[in-house]
């Protein structure tokens, strides 16, 4: 099958059989898994005793041969077997006298290379994208862009080209380039860096959730780090929620709400992202009809709802006439941007030293306190029952256990048979924290307004400061550190580690799309302005043709891949035209 490889065991020697085991190079501390039992050989028949079994290629392994006479140690052998390859591991006696024993690994038959569907997807997108840059290179030209704009508008420019004579203003509105049209008076007073940002970690977001081509480093981490591809797109949604929180609220309290109204308009939104999170947005639909009993309480959108509610609200409390202007004196003209508000970050302090009390203080049954780890096979199967320490156990303590995600990422891993909420309620928390820190760099825009250079050393500033702590918190290791980096527990090392990327990220958008406007933003920036329609929409209509469709060979990663890829460009496509049409989904 898709990420398997056959391997034969030929047990050559007559007296024992052999035991064999596995333990996966991801997983973290773990017990070897058993695999097969192969019987000894038949020696007046000279024929070995064999074993078939197949093996995870996703990542590397180490083979334990175990003799079946005292459960003795043969051999160990470390590989990362190749998909859909074919191998065979030889155990045999080299030598008689002195017992010496060899276990040989031979490939009978070569893996494919699962990874040229990438490579392929990837030219072709960079053949589509040379086409586009191409096709605006030629608009530039005035013969092209007027025979184009002719046979779009005939009646319009045969009417513009007959006044020419008489009006040289028209001839020069003719050989202006239409595309800056986008660039409205409107559209200027909006950051388009924000929507490219929203819109890119939403592509990449629904990318994954559709399936990612069924690559394991296109999914979520089984558990501790989160480093490879794609980097947390969730985290980076809710970091740019956050900075639009600053810029929308300020917006429109400059025009004249009141705070009662806008903290109305707060709740109204948080309510109705908790409530499609709940109703319309729920995995727990593939079980059936939704009952009360199997109701996943928990989600994306539950999250997003409740942080939007605690983070909007903060900034309306705290948020100071005056202070977005300049106007306002501080001590330190350095901190201007952080100063004025010292009460939020207070209230974010106390927030974190209970997710920190929580997390290493609350004892929780049959669990060592302060207990981080996967549970399952993981740290030696001492833990099995302990998955997501603190944070599972107040969630199956509040919820209950069949209300919250009934699959987690680290049962494949470490076989962890109990039900973990990546979205519970403590890791919502640092979720917050999240949000927050986006708001810092909404902060920094409306207080540095139309200073690029100071509105990009800030974000560079705050990204070397997140990387710091992290690097602090994690001892710059995966797994050795004091909190690793964790996106199930959403641990504080997590948010540290993705906010830094995100500020370097917005940082690099910003000065290409609003400062240098060297790239218009798209095609994210199209998502990134129908975000709440795009999200649900993928989760509504995941099951549905031409999103998803009968596949030749599922156990094709070729196949899983063009799939998900058209999926999601018909998502950037659909809110191409909607943006067109001026068609926006708010709440």
């Amino acid at each position: 099958r898709m990420d398997q490889a056959l391997l034969l065991v030929r047990n050559e020697l007559p007296a024992q059989g052999l035991r064999l085991a596995a333990l996966s190079g991801a997983c973290h501390q773990c017990l070897y898994q058993f695999l097969a039992f192969v019987p000894p050989s038949n020696g007046s028949l000279r024929k070995p005793g064999t074993a078939a079994v197949m093996l995870d290629t996703q990542h590397p392994l180490t083979l334990l041969v175990n003799g079946s006479v005292g459960d003795r140690e043969l051999c160990k052998i470390q590989y990362h077997f190749g998909e859909f390859g074919n191998y065979s591991l030889v155990v045999k006696t080299l030598n008689t006298s002195t017992k010496t024993l060899s276990c040989d690994l031979v490939i009978n038959e070569g893996p494919i290379n699962s990874y040229l569907p990438i490579l392929f997807a990837f030219l072709v997108y960079m053949g589509i994208l040379a086409i586009l840059i191409v096709g605006r290179l030629f608009m530039k030209i005035d013969p092209v862009r007027n025979w184009v704009y002719k046979k779009q508008n005939p009646r319009e420019t045969d009417h513009l080209i007959n006044s020419e004579s008489r009006s040289p203003n028209t001839a020069d509105s003719l050989s202006s380039d239409p595309a800056p049209r986008l660039w409205s008076s409107a559209s200027r007073q909006r950051l388009r860096s924000l929507d490219t940002f929203r819109g890119l970690s939403l592509i990449i977001m629904v990318f994954v959730n559709y399936g990612g081509g069924k690559y394991w480093f296109f999914k979520h981490e089984s558990w501790n780090g989160k480093l490879h591809f794609p980097p947390a797109p969730f985290s980076r949604f809710v970091f740019i929620m956050g900075t639009s929180i600053s810029l929308s609220l300020s917006s429109m309290l400059r025009w004249g709400s009141s705070k009662r109204k806008v903290l109305g308009k707060i709740l109204w939104r948080s309510f109705l992202l908790i409530l499609l999170g709940i109703i319309v947005v729920n995995p727990n639909y593939c079980l059936g009809p939704l009952s009360w009993d199997n109701l996943r309480i928990p989600g994306v959108l539950q999250r997003l709802g409740f942080t939007y509610l605690v983070v909007a609200t903060l900034e309306l409390l705290f948020t100071r006439a005056g202070a977005e202007s300049g106007t306002s004196e501080t001590p330190c003209p350095a901190l201007r941007d952080i100063l004025p508000y010292w009460p939020q970050w207070i209230f974010i302090l106390v927030l974190e030293v209970i997710w920190l009390c929580l997390t290493f203080l609350l004892p929780v049954p049959g669990c060592p306190r302060g207990y981080l780890g996967p549970g399952g096979i993981g740290d030696f199967g001492n833990y099995p029952n302990c998955t997501g320490g603190a944070a599972g156990y107040i969630d199956r303590l509040l919820l209950g256990e069949k209300h919250i995600y009934q699959h987690p990422s680290s049962n494949v891993v470490y076989q962890t048979t109990m039900a973990y909420d990546p979205e519970g309620i403590l890791g919502t928390i640092n979720t917050i924290f999240m949000a927050f820190l986006g708001l810092q760099a909404g902060k920094i825009i409306l207080f540095y307004r139309d200073q690029h250079k100071q509105i990009m050393s800030r974000f560079f500033i705050w990204s070397i400061g997140m990387g710091i702590i992290s690097a602090i918190l994690t001892k710059c290791s995966k797994e050795e550190g004091f909190i690793p980096i964790n996106k199930n527990l959403w641990s504080v090392s997590y948010v540290t580690t993705l906010s830094c990327f995100a500020f370097i990220l917005l940082l690099l958008i910003y000065y290409l799309v609003d400062v240098k406007r060297l790239w218009s933003g798209a095609p994210f920036f199209y998502p990134g302005m129908n975000s709440i329609l795009v999200y649900i929409g993928h989760e509504v209509f995941e099951n549905y043709f031409p999103f998803k469709w009968k596949m030749q060979d599922s156990q094709s990663h070729a196949e899983h891949l063009t799939q998900n890829l058209t999926a999601t460009t018909l998502w950037v496509i659909i809110s191409y035209v909607l943006y067109r049409r001026r068609i926006f989904w708010k709440i």
